[in-house]
Order: C-alpha cells, then sequence, then structure tokens
C-alpha cells in the first residue's frame, strides 16, 4: 500500500509508532513518460491538422458569429433615441413628462405623443382636442400657423417671441426669470386658484390690451408667467416653465393639480415634443432638449453580448476540476517514518510546550463529540464531562488537558500517556 506526504496537523506526534508502520509492499519503478512516435501527416501543414484546428475552434466562431448577426439585428431594428426629450410623455427621466400622462389616462383622458406637426395636426379631433406644444421654437413658420388654425385648444410651453408672433400676436415677452421658489397664483384663473402655489416663473409675457379677457396668473418680476385666453372658439394657454409638467417637480407644490387643471378641458390630448430638423435650424428656443448619447444604445447592447460570450467561452474553455487522478509514488515512505520526522523536529528545537498544545487539542478533538460537546466547549464543561466517566478527580482532568506546557521530554512522554489513557477510560463508558 503506497501512501502520499501526511498532513502535519495537531496530533499526529501522539500515535505509537508500531501502530503507524505499514509493511514493505516492494519498490514499483515509477512510470516514465515516453515522447509518441512521429507518425506521418502530423505536421503542422497537413490536412489532418487543419481538420483538428477546425473542431477545436467551430463552436467559438460560430458563437461568435451568432452574437455578431443577433447583434446587429438588435441594432437595426432599435428605433433611435431621439434629440429632443424635454416634455416627451414617453420619457421617464426627470425632464419627461410620463408620469403626468399616465395620470391623465387614468382619468380617461387620451394621450397621444406626436413628434412631428403633421402627426399632430391628423391626430386632432375638432372639438375635443387639445394640443400640448413643447420646445415651440424647433417648428417651422408654417407649421405653427397651420397649428394656430386647427380646431383645437393650444397650450404652449416657453415660447420664444417668434412663436408668440404667430400664435398668439397680442402677446410678448416681457422678461425671464429663474424658477427658484413657489409662485401664489395672483389670479382668478379657476385652474391655478385651485391648485395654489407652483414652481411657475421662466418666461414672463405682457398682455396688450387686444387681448381681452385674458388672465395672467403667477407673476414673477411684476409680470405673470402663465396667461390663458379665448380667441376663435379655442383656449389658448402660454406657459413660461415646463418644469411643474416634468417628472422631477410634478409632485411639489401644487404643480400636479396645475398641470391636471389646464390639461383636462379636452378629452384627448395631443402631445407634439417638437424635434430639431434642418429645415428648423437650432432655432430661437429656449434649448432645453437633451442630446443624443455619446455611445448609441445600440453599442451598448453589442459590448454587453460581447461580454457574456467571452465569459460563456472561458467557462467553456477553462479546466474542469474532476476527481484526482492516482499515481504511482517512485518513492514509498512510511507513516512511522513521517511521524519520527516531526517528533525529531519538535525534540530538535525544544517545542515540548507546542507538542503538547497539538497532541492536547487533537485529543479533544476526538472526545469532544463523543461527549456531546462542541469545539468551543468551555473549560469546566469539557472537565465535568470527562471526569463523569473517568476515575481521575476533576482537578486531575484540568491538569491534564489545560495545564502548563511539559519542563522535559519526560513530562511530555507522562503526558501522552495520561491523555492517551484518559481518552480510552472517555471511549470504553
Amino acid at each position: 500500500m503506497s501512501a502520499g506526504p501526511l498532513a502535519s496537523g495537531p496530533g499526529t506526534a501522539e500515535l505509537p509508532a508500531a501502530d503507524l508502520a505499514e509493511p514493505e509492499t516492494g519498490r514499483r519503478e515509477p512510470i516514465v513518460a515516453r515522447p509518441a512516435p512521429w507518425r506521418a501527416g502530423s505536421g503542422p501543414g497537413s490536412a489532418s491538422g487543419t481538420a483538428a484546428a477546425w473542431r477545436r475552434w467551430r463552436i467559438p466562431l460560430a458563437l461568435i458569429a451568432f452574437i455578431l448577426i443577433g447583434a446587429t439585428v438588435i441594432a437595426i431594428l432599435l428605433p433611435a433615441p431621439r434629440p429632443n426629450a424635454y416634455l416627451d410623455p414617453a420619457s421617464t427621466t426627470q425632464l419627461g413628462t410620463r408620469a403626468l400622462a399616465d395620470i391623465l389616462a387614468e382619468r380617461g383622458h387620451q394621450v397621444v405623443g406626436t413628434y412631428t406637426s403633421s402627426a399632430a395636426l391628423a391626430a386632432i379631433r375638432p372639438g375635443n382636442t387639445t394640443v400640448v406644444i413643447t420646445s415651440p421654437g424647433l417648428l417651422t413658420g408654417p407649421e405653427l400657423t397651420r397649428l394656430s388654425l386647427a380646431q383645437a385648444d393650444l397650450v404652449v410651453v416657453e415660447p420664444d417671441r417668434p412663436v408668440l408672433a404667430l400664435l398668439s400676436p397680442g402677446i410678448t415677452i416681457a422678461g425671464s426669470s429663474g424658477v427658484t421658489r413657489p409662485v401664489p397664483p395672483g389670479c382668478q384663473l379657476g385652474p391655478a386658484t385651485a391648485a395654489g402655489n407652483a414652481d411657475m416663473g421662466g418666461v414672463t409675457f405682457a398682455i396688450s390690451r387686444a387681448t381681452p379677457g385674458a388672465a395672467g396668473c403667477y407673476r414673477a418680476g411684476g409680470h405673470p408667467s402663465l396667461v390663458r385666453y379665448a380667441a376663435a372658439g379655442k383656449v389658448v394657454t402660454i406657459l413660461g416653465t415646463g418644469l411643474p409638467l416634468s417628472n422631477q417637480y410634478l409632485a411639489d407644490q401644487g404643480n400636479a393639480a396645475l398641470a391636471i387643471n389646464l390639461l383636462s378641458t379636452s378629452h384627448r390630448i395631443v402631445w407634439l415634443t417638437a424635434q430639431p430638423s434642418p429645415a428648423a435650424g437650432t432655432g430661437p428656443g429656449r434649448g432645453t432638449g437633451s442630446t443624443p448619447p455619446l455611445i448609441p444604445v445600440a453599442a451598448v447592447l453589442v459590448v454587453l453580448q460581447l461580454g457574456v460570450a467571452v465569459v460563456l467561452a472561458a467557462l467553456w474553455r477553462a479546466r474542469r476540476l474532476g476527481p484526482l487522478v492516482p499515481e504511482q509514488l517512485p518513492v514509498v515512505v512510511r507513516a512511522s517514518e513521517t511521524v519520527e520526522g516531526h517528533a525529531r523536529l519538535y525534540q530538535s528545537r525544544r517545542a515540548r510546550g507546542r507538542a503538547a498544545a497539538a497532541i492536547r487539542e487533537a485529543m479533544l478533538a476526538r472526545v469532544q463529540p463523543a461527549l456531546g460537546l462542541g469545539q468551543g466547549a468551555p473549560q469546566d464543561a469539557v472537565t465535568g464531562a470527562i471526569a463523569s466517566r473517568s476515575r481521575l478527580s476533576p482537578q486531575e482532568i484540568s491538569m491534564t488537558i489545560f495545564g502548563p506546557p511539559p519542563a522535559s521530554d519526560a513530562e511530555l512522554v507522562n503526558l501522552v500517556r495520561s491523555l492517551d489513557q484518559l481518552e480510552r477510560e472517555v471511549r470504553s463508558q
């Protein structure tokens, strides 16, 4: 029987050498690996080598090709991100209006999101539609003119001077202010007074006498930032800022109530999120629309898929941890020689304390399960449990197991004998 090197764990030195000795079973010649004979056709340029390389790499290549094709299809089918998502009802970002669109839909309103003036005009149902125009500075003059002539109420957010000249000639820009604090309504307009304070401000307006019945609310710097009036059978609402409509500020103050009250006049709400176009250019608008990301979403998906492919290939080609492979040892070492070697090392270093501690720990590790004790049992519990099965007193047991290290080799030998005798008494009962 061949044996490999034994672990130098605690408790190995106290075992009698005669019990661990094994008979010699005879020497075995070590196995020497011999190079395989050269075979014809095994050269690097042979057809068999090419076939073997193809068999080895065909699965990884097929996997990489599948992932690249899938990423290409996803990149083609994935819609391109819109350059302007400011106050977009489909956007869940801080400056989107998805939360407001969901609230209006729950209250029975039909919110139709559009991104071109032609789509907004096609979605209008005369007599029961409100058109919300965000970023109107990105629209052309003819587009604004067609929207102003449509049979629908208008809500214009953050217009500039050219936009007001086309949509509301009686309203002009008086100035601008930041949205820094809640502003009281300061008017008799029902939707505003019901909502109370709101985060209004931004662009402020001046109302000319040519616009009778116009109500100006939420004054900043002495001028209103919300104007509503009726003309030509439609209601026109002009907002100096769109922040109260956004996801980020909708829950603050009376922003949600103000937005819902202003947009609840019609069952159908056509939401036009204007997009930049070569005809409109950059425009004189607010310019708060979000820019396209530097890294498209499709590219991120491709990188993620390639990362997954690399991980899968690494798992496929990694070394498998199977069962140990037994090998014939070139030299058979008797177990007694290993024990004697450890003993000589302890003796040469006069490590009687360390040897005694190892022997005591090994004895306790074997005895404690028989006593129903765990590895971390207190000293008193161990002493009492062993005393119940031994003829020795608790003081003698405590001195034997937990006493000071031996001062000489003779005391170490006596300690080993005492521990051996104590273990036999505990196990015999």
